[in-house]
């Protein structure tokens, strides 16, 4: 069963979330939203939260883990 995972990317423009668009296509079994504004990505996959992270910081953003979300 997938989870949703919320995590906080350091994106200021929309180059940023196109870089975080690519990389998680790329990883490919997610379904995720971008929040820029907020600096958040809600991810849902059944991926490890290791494996998300370490992919969301491919973009060379910082990012960090801010905890599962309720469906």
């Amino acid at each position: 069963m997938p989870k949703k995972h919320e995590f906080f990317v350091d994106m200021t423009c929309e180059g940023c979330s196109n870089a975080v668009t690519r990389v998680l296509q790329k990883l490919g079994g997610v379904n995720f939203d971008i929040d820029l504004p907020n600096k958040k990505v809600c991810i849902d996959s059944e991926h490890t939260v290791d494996t998300l992270l370490e992919t969301l910081k491919k973009t060379g953003k910082n990012a960090s883990y801010l905890g599962e979300k309720s469906a």
